[in-house]
């Protein structure tokens, strides 16, 4: 019978509350049962200890980071699906992983066909940023064209283009779903040369880069944006088919086999 998990004193449980150490309680017991039965040093138990809360603080943080981003909490790099049907070049993702393009202040396109996962991807390299302190801002680009326009109407466009071009990684989601108008155009443009070689930026869509050009109101204005914001970028280029036909809701087919102690039709051999 093993021995019971050493209990922890009320003056400790005070003392840990007042240096804002109280989550330590939950782990703290087993803790010094482990450091008991291996026969730990004070320094090696209390670096094991400082470990475990360093590795809390670091995903509570991270959390709080994607939710200010307004990333799936879902759409993690861990739950990609290997086994969808599509193809893309895994170097290139490996590549965007390391987030050496942020560092650097390059930018991304994925692109690819409706349903083969470019917003997923495109939210974890997020996920990804956010562990590493890099802040983040996730939006789906039409969205954020509404919400630009809203705040030329309420004198806080200034201080939200500041934001926008001041994050560390900008993921803008199904860019040029479908057309934009001069304000938007212009917006993008302002958005794109303010970024460019300072910031770097996702841009997730179903068209490729020559296809935006036609859908901008300003030719003048797209080709400059989109020029710079091509000349940095790496392009992550998914084929395959749509994940969503898989989630399509399917009637079971009722066996046509017979029940075990069901007679058998004459003529018609049960399979062994």
């Amino acid at each position: 019978m093993s021995a019971p998990a050493p209990t922890v004193s009320p003056e400790l449980r005070v003392l840990l509350r007042r240096l804002r150490l109280g989550q330590l309680l939950d782990t703290l017991p087993e803790r010094l049962a482990l450091a008991k039965s291996h026969g730990l040093s004070h320094h090696d138990f209390l670096e094991q200890l400082l470990a475990d809360e360093a590795s809390r603080r670091d995903r509570s943080a991270a959390g709080l980071r994607a939710r200010a981003a307004h990333l799936d909490p879902t759409m993690v790099l861990e739950a990609f699906d290997e086994s969808a049907q599509i193809t893309y070049d895994r170097a290139v993702l490996s590549e965007l992983v390391s987030l050496r393009f942020v560092e650097e202040a390059r930018n991304a396109f994925i692109l690819g066909p409706v349903g083969v996962g470019k917003t997923f991807l495109a939210t974890a390299l997020g996920h990804v940023a956010c562990r590493r302190r890099i802040s983040v801002h996730f939006e789906r680009a039409d969205r954020l064209h509404k919400r630009l326009k809203a705040a030329r109407l309420d004198q806080s466009y200034d201080a939200e283009l500041r934001r926008l071009i001041g994050v560390d990684l900008l993921i803008l989601d199904d860019l040029c779903l479908q057309a934009l108008d001069a304000t938007e155009t212009a917006d993008f443009y302002d958005l794109v040369v303010e970024r460019h070689h300072r910031s770097a930026t996702v841009v997730s869509s179903n068209r490729d880069p020559s296809e935006w050009l036609a859908l901008m109101a300003d030719p003048m204005l797209a080709q400059s944006a989109v020029d710079r914001l091509s000349s940095a970028a790496y392009e992550l280029v998914i084929e395959g088919e749509s994940y969503r036909r898989r989630e399509k809701p399917r009637v079971a087919q009722p066996s046509t086999e017979p029940a075990p102690g069901d007679p058998v039709e004459p003529g018609r051999r049960r399979r062994p």
